[in-house]
């Protein structure tokens, strides 16, 4: 049965990731286009109540929506790496597709370490002060500024996020084969092309850790003060990728 052949078993993976994919990424949106507006017109005890209630839920399948998509996603690649004809082998990384495919894994796995190292530890002491202010305790003091940096990895996450789909999805679209794209890239440009995305992907998640301060309205932190922000960011960080495979990936 083809279900259970190399390829049957790559497409049974593909959707199970693209799944997962649109349980991490739709929970991503809902958090951040959605709850945090909303949360911030609510009143404090129905606040605390949907964190409670609605939120520890939600960051439950939002967490191990990132893991089951990175472990999907790992098994293709596993897969697609062995056998007569192999689909990820490095011929494939080192073409035009191959390489913007590897920068969205890259930009995947930081957004993957936000989830479970940032965005989760945060929440968690969020959530508890809502629990324990909830039962009539004392306030956390640390609450305020733990909610600050889980929004601002969220925020970034979500600003990763266009990347990450335009790298994925590209793989097979926008940048595979062709007359425009280059099969094999040249050994320079290569070099340039991962200085610059890892330069981008280390500048930023540094700056969404706070690294060069978290108070609102800087001009370092404002594409992380509102979700419009945010997108417009992620859009910006999106065509700059593509106008840098375009200078520097095509034939």
């Amino acid at each position: 049965m083809e279900i259970f052949s190399r390829h049957g078993l790559i497409g049974e993976f593909r959707l199970l990731h693209v799944m997962a994919a649109v349980v991490w990424m739709g929970l991503l949106y809902f958090f951040n286009f959605i709850q945090t507006p909303g949360y911030a017109e609510m009143d404090a005890p129905a606040r605390n109540n949907a964190f409670d209630k609605v939120t520890w839920r939600a960051l439950w399948w939002f967490r191990w929506g990132s893991v089951a998509t990175w472990v999907t996603g790992l098994i293709i690649l596993g897969i697609g790496s062995t056998g007569d004809v192999k689909i990820y082998d490095g011929a494939f990384f080192k073409s035009a597709s191959g390489m913007v495919f590897a920068t969205a894994f890259l930009f995947a796995f930081i957004m993957l370490y936000n989830v479970w190292m940032v965005i989760w530890r945060a929440q968690q002491v969020v959530i508890a002060n809502a629990r324990t202010v909830q039962g009539g305790g004392e306030a956390n003091p640390d609450a305020p500024k733990s909610a600050r940096a889980g929004a601002m990895a969220s925020r970034q996450n979500t600003i990763f996020s266009f990347a990450v789909f335009m790298g994925m999805v590209g793989t097979s679209f926008f940048f595979a084969g062709g007359d425009h794209w280059a099969s094999e890239v040249a050994g320079g440009k290569r070099a340039v092309w991962w200085i610059l995305m890892i330069a981008i992907a280390v500048v930023l998640e540094m700056n969404a850790l706070g690294k060069f301060g978290t108070e609102v309205g800087k001009p370092n932190t404002k594409i992380y003060d509102t979700h419009q922000y945010a997108i417009y960011a992620a859009t910006g960080l999106a065509v700059v990728i593509y106008l840098l495979a375009e200078i520097l990936l095509r034939r």
